[in-house]
């Protein structure tokens, strides 16, 4: 088995289970579907496979309307794998108002790639955050980064989330008092796991190396906590960054978000 089959193993065995949604406020089966509510009306659709799923469109039909009965789901998003098993699935989704937005890279590997080759840039400075202004500012930092209009709702999921103490870190990189770059550090219990997710640069202070130094703190955090492997959804700006540190591309995943 190569390094890429063990680590899909790995992500599929550990990750594609209730490990996934630690911060989820509600659960619920429908055959082989998750279908999870999140803080801030977030709605989210993911499972382990779909192989025996008789009737694939009845399932999306069913899944979506679990949530529009819910007045305070403002959207849904499927997560979808490039690996499994699904004919038909993309052609439901799209009949049932779901849009797909831009595939992912999949990544893993071991955490002290991360690690290694990092330094800090000079006038860079890096620090996990918790109070609810930093929070706020982080949150739009990363709006403006993506290029969106700042959501507060997101910030209020943080801060949600922060307040139940389920593990999860939020990092920034500032420099001259200016948040540039941040990212959450997802440990996943009772797994080999942590995550780094939601990694943001501001335009200009890209390929300075300081999102490489905020990744290398996460896993540097991970790892006091006895984690080993590392997973991320990556965009193709943070997709070579993680493959320098050794981590390796086992799918690809497209989320598909339906909006009420």
């Amino acid at each position: 088995m190569t390094d890429t089959e063990r680590y899909l193993q790995a992500y599929d065995d550990q990750l594609r289970t209730d490990a996934e949604t630690p911060s989820a406020l509600s659960v619920a089966a429908m055959g082989p579907l998750r279908l999870v509510t999140f803080a801030g009306g977030r709605g989210f659709v993911t499972y382990r496979d779909l192989a025996g799923a008789v009737d694939i469109a009845a399932l999306v039909g069913d899944a979506l309307a679990h949530f529009r009965a819910d007045p305070d789901i403002a959207g849904v998003e499927w997560k979808t794998r490039g690996h499994d098993h699904a004919p038909g699935l993309h052609e439901a989704l799209v009949a049932n108002g779901f849009v797909p937005g831009e595939p992912e890279s999949i990544m893993v590997g071991p955490l002290e790639g991360l690690c290694a080759d990092a330094p800090v840039p000079a006038g860079v400075t890096l620090r996990k955050v918790t109070d609810d202004g930093d929070v706020r500012a982080m949150s739009a930092m990363a709006d403006e980064a993506f290029g969106e209009s700042v959501n507060t709702r997101s910030a209020d999921a943080l801060i949600a989330r922060l307040a139940r103490d389920d593990g999860m870190e939020l990092w920034v990189a500032e420099t001259a008092g200016r948040m540039v770059s941040a990212g959450r550090l997802e440990p996943v219990p009772g797994t080999d796991f942590a995550g780094i997710w939601g990694g943001a640069t501001l335009t200009e202070f890209r390929g300075r190396g300081i999102y490489r130094a905020l990744t290398a703190a996460r896993a540097r955090s991970a790892l006091a906590m006895g984690k080993k492997l590392v997973h991320s959804d990556s965009t193709e700006f943070s997709r070579p960054i993680l493959e320098r540190s050794g981590l390796v591309k086992v799918s690809t995943t497209t989320p598909y978000e339906w909006t009420r």
